[in-house]
């Protein structure tokens, strides 16, 4: 049996269309639906869906802590973030070994960059 992967994920966004962007702009990727109250972007690997949070919702008090991206150029992406509007991503402790830099999308949610990758 081939080993499972993970090429999905979901985030609750207050405003679904400007995570989008955010994804889009700074780290190219695609829009492959917007259904008006979600969007869905890819990499083409991995699925991000970006669902409405409702606040009437249930809200999970266990979740997703952060997630990485593999990148080749964390400056460029650093200065995208920036023209963004958000704050540049701050480097991790020197005892974590997978990630060089953190940084926050505009919905709070944290992610890792890494030139290194995450073996």
């Amino acid at each position: 049996m081939a080993k499972p992967k993970i090429r999905h994920l979901a985030l609750f966004a207050q405003d679904p269309q400007k995570l989008a962007k955010f994804y889009q702009e700074v780290f190219d990727m695609e829009l492959i639906r917007d259904t008006g109250t979600a969007c869905f972007v890819s990499d083409g690997y991995l699925t991000l869906a970006l669902l409405p949070f409702k606040i009437d919702g249930a809200t999970p008090t266990c979740g997703l802590n952060h997630f990485g991206f593999s990148v080749s150029d964390k400056e460029e992406l650093s200065r995208r973030i920036v023209k963004f509007g958000l704050k540049a991503p701050v480097k991790r402790p020197d005892d974590r070994p997978y990630a060089e830099v953190r940084a926050v999308d505009p919905e709070g949610n944290m992610f890792d960059m890494s030139e290194k990758g995450f073996q």
